[in-house]
């Protein structure tokens, strides 16, 4: 697998906004291209334009959030109460592919172009730590988790696209390791389901060859990511291509058809226990 050493975040958080630039023509040219925005998406009941909406609507969130001259009205968009983390994404993942209509779907890609060169500008020079309000999640996240966010909703609902496009859309491993790096970390600890964590006990050692290489404890209830952790005892090892691992996090690819390819492997003292990490985090 490689010695994984530890990270430096500001390079790393560079390399992240460098790998989101590269990806923003990429995206324009898979939405311009697209033959049919009415075909089915890789998103259940999502058409190839729900999924560029949906992706356009993070643009727009995000970039609203690194920006005063562009304010959103999320009273009108967010779910009344208080309801879990997951349930909120949810409810706001259904509203945003009705933000464009049909006819302003054939700009998506232009759209989210603009945008996106718009956040990396407002945020150019600022410190990977730098707190940023996300309204929709209910909380500040850190500018590197922000970047490493764009990029993975970039990378996965490109995908998304793609397939209804019946168009190419390759991940590359590295920017997989990005996204697994920067963002996965906090929305695993977003994501967990309570219900289901509560009276776990399990210490994962997540191993993404080539890195990033995190420990996940899950205890009772509550998941804690650590990065690059000190040595201790674990569980369950689980060793992952960069890039299957991104599609199993995003259920974009079924966890069993990457073991039988070899792209992921489970190890420790109690091997059995990989697939329950899927089963402890919900994904909207």
């Amino acid at each position: 697998m490689g010695a994984v050493t530890t990270f430096d975040p500001v390079t790393e958080h560079e390399r992240t906004r460098a790998a989101l630039r590269a990806t923003l023509p990429r995206l324009e040219r898979l939405l311009r291209e697209a033959p049919d925005l009415d075909a089915p998406s890789g998103v259940p009941l999502w058409t190839v334009g729900d999924a560029g909406t949906h992706l356009a609507a993070a643009y727009l969130g995000f970039c609203s959030a690194v920006t005063t001259d562009e304010p959103v009205d999320w009273d009108s968009l967010l779910p009344p109460g208080d309801g879990t983390f997951v349930e909120r994404i949810a409810a706001v993942n259904a509203r945003s592919i009705g933000l464009f209509g049909a006819d302003e779907r054939a700009g998506l890609g232009a759209f989210i172009t603009e945008r996106g060169e718009k956040f990396l500008r407002a945020t150019e020079g600022l410190a990977p730590d730098a707190p940023v309000a996300v309204p929709w999640y209910g909380r500040e996240l850190p500018l590197s988790v922000v970047t490493g966010l764009m990029l993975s909703e970039s990378l996965v609902h490109g995908l998304d696209v793609a397939r209804g496009a019946k168009a190419p859309w390759p991940i590359d491993p590295d920017q997989a390791r990005l996204v697994l790096g920067q963002a996965l970390p906090t929305m695993i600890q977003l994501a967990v389901d309570p219900a289901k964590a509560a009276g776990v006990s399990i210490a994962f050692d997540l191993a993404i060859k080539g890195g990033p290489r995190l420990a996940v404890v899950v205890d009772d209830g509550t998941v804690t990511v650590t990065r690059d952790a000190p040595p201790r005892t674990y569980d369950c090892r689980i060793t992952a291509e960069p890039t299957a691992f991104l599609l199993v996090s995003f259920r974009r690819t079924p966890i069993w058809k990457v073991i039988a390819r070899g792209r992921m492997r489970a190890g420790g003292r109690r091997p059995w226990l990989a697939t329950r990490l899927g089963e402890l985090v919900a994904t909207p």
